[in-house]
């Protein structure tokens, strides 16, 4: 067997960069089955900084969507790639932290 760094060494280090909350200009080599809404709820998730939240409203209203609050946490829901695009950065509007596909208390530790 040989060691072939190319493509895969790139996306682990790309990977490794945003989870570290780096900023990049890059985009990962990613092949997901989505509606449009859901691309632009998950766009827009990309956008909030590392270390802040918004509430599914402010997603929704945003998106120019004010009355999709609902659909918002749909699509945070339905997000596979859940370290690309941050969905648990997305709380509820009193405050409390609302779902999570992979638990409550790794969202929680994720915000930390």
């Amino acid at each position: 067997m040989e060691r072939d760094g190319g493509q895969l060494h790139d996306w682990v280090g790309l990977m490794l960069v945003t989870l570290e909350g780096h900023p990049t200009t890059h985009s990962l080599p990613l092949d997901v089955q989505a509606t449009a809404f859901q691309r632009r709820v998950w766009q827009h998730l990309m956008t909030i900084p590392r270390g802040e939240t918004r509430t599914y409203r402010q997603v929704a209203e945003a998106l120019g969507e004010p009355r999709s609050t609902r659909a918002v946490a749909n699509a945070c829901a339905a997000n596979p790639v859940a370290l690309v695009v941050p969905c648990h950065r997305v709380i509820r509007q009193d405050g409390g932290l609302g779902g999570y596909r992979w638990g409550l208390e790794r969202k929680s530790a994720l915000l930390e």
